[in-house]
């Protein structure tokens, strides 16, 4: 097979597969490369139309992952809504998304996330915060007061659509929310391997093996 053949065929699947992706940045990330191929291998063989038309997709895709990438840490693009820990809502959220939740959580199955909801529960204040895009929930963080100012985070979960990106961050960028409830630390008591990046990433610092605390300070 000519050299050329292999690059269409090489962009026909990625641009096949890239549709196949529940990340959006992964989506356009294939979905680019794709095109760029199918450009190049349409020209190359003068097919003008397809030549044009693939182009307009790199140039489109290129465009978002523009966009994405600099509205990643904009306040102005996310925003952080407190709910109650029993709020119908989450309850929705975390029911819907139970089985993706359970295997890409960044902190380990804790019994405190699970039993949020249970009437009359007492072992601390709980905290709650949807992580919101517009009028679309892109994240979930919960956190349980355990006393003496310090918080154990017991879920920090990202839709699948926005897995490439940090959420997350804008609840922890917020302290005052903490402060007003009387938070001086957060602690993550056993993160999962692969989550030492988003930790750091979010102010978090390694204190222990699996463990790591960020400290509070009021904006």
């Amino acid at each position: 097979m000519p050299w050329w053949e292999v690059v269409g065929w090489a962009g026909s699947v990625l641009v096949v597969v890239s549709l196949m992706q529940a990340r959006v940045w992964r989506f356009r990330v294939m979905n680019l490369a794709g095109a760029v191929l199918a450009t190049a291998y349409n020209a190359v063989f003068g097919i003008w139309a397809f030549a044009a038309m693939n182009g307009a997709i790199a140039v489109i895709d290129a465009y978002w992952l523009w966009r994405m990438r600099r509205e990643r840490s904009d306040a102005a693009v996310y925003a952080v809504v407190e709910v109650a820990p029993d709020d119908a809502y989450l309850r929705h959220v975390l029911a819907v998304h139970a089985d993706d939740v359970a295997r890409h959580r960044t902190v380990p199955r804790d019994d405190v996330v699970e039993d949020d909801a249970v009437e009359g529960d007492t072992r601390g204040e709980r905290l709650a915060f949807l992580v919101v895009r517009g009028d679309e929930t892109v994240g979930v963080v919960l956190v349980r007061d355990v006393g003496d100012g310090t918080g154990v985070v017991a879920l920090d979960w990202v839709t699948p659509r926005f897995r490439d990106f940090t959420p997350g961050e804008f609840v922890y960028r917020d302290s005052d929310v903490f402060v007003r409830h009387g938070l001086r630390r957060l602690v993550v008591p056993s993160a999962p391997p692969g989550a030492a990046d988003y930790l750091e990433r979010v102010g978090f610092r390694q204190v222990e093996d699996r463990a790591w605390e960020r400290s509070v300070v009021a904006a």
